[in-house]
């Protein structure tokens, strides 16, 4: 499986907020109020992603303490990760694309709470983004010393002491 690249996960965004933006621009007026648990939500989901990037890698690095995982559990993993990278894309963009429709539109009370979700939930959507990442990263295994282009252990001559 490749690895998800940034620049997909910025063209999602791109996308989904410039069509955001273009609905916003006929539809805001009839919508109700950004729930404020958005970003919370997302918040909470990063930690949690974060969690599970620390004991994945302390596990397949084989750290004192840490117990094996087996290979199916890295796969959900990483799966969870890149479904939550491209979510977090997608939300970043939508709610971006809010934002930009709102900082152009501060009219009153009711458009200003909506830029302060729409920001905090576009941040935290960025945090999801580099949470998910980096639990994709961490879910990586070395290449083992018998694997073909494995890099070769260093001989007693490569030791500087």
């Amino acid at each position: 499986m490749k690895q998800t690249r940034v620049a997909s996960l910025i063209a999602v965004a791109v996308a989904v907020g410039v069509v955001l933006w273009i609905v916003m621009t006929a539809a805001y007026a009839s919508l109700p109020e950004l729930p404020w648990t958005a970003p919370i939500t997302l918040v909470v989901v990063a930690v949690v992603e974060l969690v599970l990037a620390r004991g994945v890698r302390a596990r397949i690095d084989r750290r004192p303490g840490a117990p094996m995982l087996s290979p199916l559990v890295i796969a959900r993993y990483v799966v969870l990760a890149k479904a939550s990278a491209y979510a977090a894309a997608v939300v970043a963009g939508a709610f971006g694309g809010v934002l930009a429709y709102l900082v152009a539109n501060l009219n009153g009370p009711s458009q200003r709470g909506d830029a302060w979700v729409a920001g905090g939930t576009t941040l935290a959507a960025f945090g999801l983004a580099a949470a998910a990442l980096l639990l994709e990263h961490a879910c990586r295994v070395p290449p083992s010393d018998d694997e073909p282009g494995a890099p070769a252990p260093p001989s007693d001559r490569e030791h500087h002491h």
